[in-house]
C-alpha cells in the first residue's frame, strides 16, 4: 500500500489568507481542492509538500453566476458545474467535457480550478519512486533526462485537462489571487510550453474564478479519446465552437489537448469563417489539426496513431456543431 507522506494541514478562512500561507512557505506548500490529483501525486513521492493548504471550503471559491457572462469559482465541484441547466443550455460543450473526466466519483470531489491545473503526465513519471528510482528517474522528477524525447532540453509531459481546452475555445478568462495583487489572464496565457514548470500561476497564486463569455449562437462540443469509457485521462481532446449567421460561419475556435505539453489552439479563422461551411472547408480544418498535434510517445496508444485519429475526431466535431439544428 503507498502511504502519504507526513504533511501539515491548513484550513484558512479565506482566499487571502491562503495566499498568505503559501507565500510564508515557498517551496513546500500546496493548494489541496478536491485533492483527486495531488494525493495520489504524493503517494508515489511526485511532488514534496509538507504543508497542504485546504482551499475546497472557501464559499467564495465555489460561487457561480451566469449573468451577462458566466463566472466559476475556481473551487467548484465538477459534478455541482455539469449538473447546472443554464451551463447545459448555453455551453453544452463545456458540460460535455467536464462529464469525461475521470468517473462520477471523482467528478463530484473534483474542482474545475484543479483540472485547469493538473499536473501534466508521462509514462515514465506517472509511476511509484521504486519504479522510478529504476530506470534513473526523469528530468520531470529527479533526473536529468527526457526518456522520450533524450536530446530534448525540455520535458514533454502532456497536458491532460478536459476541461482547459473546452475553456479556452470559449474564450474563457481567469483570475489569480495572490500577495502582489489579482491577475486576469486569458485562459491560454496560464500554460507554458514546458512538462515541468507547465503553469504561469505562481506557486503562492491561487485561480479563484473563471469567466466565460456568453453568445447566443454559439455552438460548442468536446470530444475525447481515452482507451477506457471512463477513469482515464484523454490521449485526444477536441474543442470546438462554431458561430453562424445566415448559412455562412463568422466565428470558429478549435483547441487540441493531451497532444503537446499544453492544450493546442488550431488557426482555422482563414480556412472556414466567412464562408458555407462546406465538406472541403472542415476537411481542410482537419489537416489543420493533423498538423498542429504533436503526441509522442508518452501516454497511452501508439502515437502516431493518436496522430492520425486526430483528422477524424476533428471531422466528428464539426459534422456534430453542422448537425445542431
Amino acid at each position: 500500500m503507498l502511504r502519504l507522506p507526513r504533511f501539515r494541514y491548513v484550513r484558512p478562512g479565506n482566499t487571502r489568507e491562503a495566499c498568505r500561507v503559501l507565500s510564508d512557505h515557498p517551496g513546500e506548500a500546496m493548494i489541496l481542492a478536491g485533492g483527486t490529483d495531488l494525493l495520489p501525486n504524493l503517494k508515489r513521492r511526485q511532488f514534496d509538500a509538507r504543508v497542504l493548504v485546504a482551499i475546497g471550503h472557501l464559499e467564495e471559491l465555489s460561487h457561480f453566476d451566469s449573468n451577462g457572462e458566466m463566472v466559476i469559482g475556481g473551487a467548484m465541484k465538477l459534478g455541482a458545474l455539469a449538473a447546472r441547466p443554464e451551463v447545459a443550455a448555453a455551453v453544452p460543450g463545456l458540460v460535455q467535457a467536464v462529464r469525461q473526466i475521470a468517473n462520477p466519483q471523482i467528478q463530484r470531489q473534483g474542482t474545475i480550478g484543479g483540472n485547469l491545473c493538473v499536473d501534466t503526465r508521462c509514462n515514465y513519471y506517472n509511476q511509484t519512486h521504486e519504479w522510478r528510482a529504476s530506470i534513473g528517474f526523469c528530468m520531470k522528477r529527479e533526473g536529468d533526462i527526457c526518456l522520450v524525447a533524450p536530446g530534448s532540453s525540455k520535458c514533454w509531459a502532456v497536458s491532460s485537462s478536459d476541461a482547459a481546452p473546452m475553456l479556452m475555445a470559449l474564450g474563457a478568462r481567469v483570475v489569480l489571487v495572490g500577495p502582489q495583487g489579482d491577475r486576469d489572464i486569458p485562459l491560454g496565457a496560464l500554460y507554458r510550453d514546458d512538462g515541468i514548470r507547465y503553469l504561469t500561476r505562481q506557486p503562492d497564486e491561487i485561480l479563484s474564478r473563471i469567466s466565460v463569455p456568453l453568445r447566443g449562437d454559439r455552438r460548442s462540443t468536446y470530444r475525447k479519446v481515452r482507451r477506457r469509457g471512463s477513469f482515464d485521462f484523454p490521449i485526444l481532446g477536441v474543442a470546438a465552437t462554431l458561430e453562424l449567421r445566415d448559412g455562412a460561419v463568422y466565428g470558429a475556435r478549435l483547441v487540441l489537448g493531451a497532444v503537446h505539453t499544453h492544450p493546442i489552439e488550431v488557426e482555422i479563422a482563414d480556412l472556414i469563417e466567412g464562408a458555407e461551411p462546406t465538406e472541403d472547408r472542415v476537411e481542410a480544418v482537419a489537416d489543420a489539426a493533423y498538423k498542429a498535434a504533436t503526441p509522442l510517445d508518452n501516454t497511452d496508444l501508439l502515437y502516431h496513431w493518436r496522430k492520425r485519429v486526430v483528422r477524424v475526431e476533428v471531422r466528428r466535431a464539426f459534422d456534430s456543431l453542422l448537425s445542431v439544428d
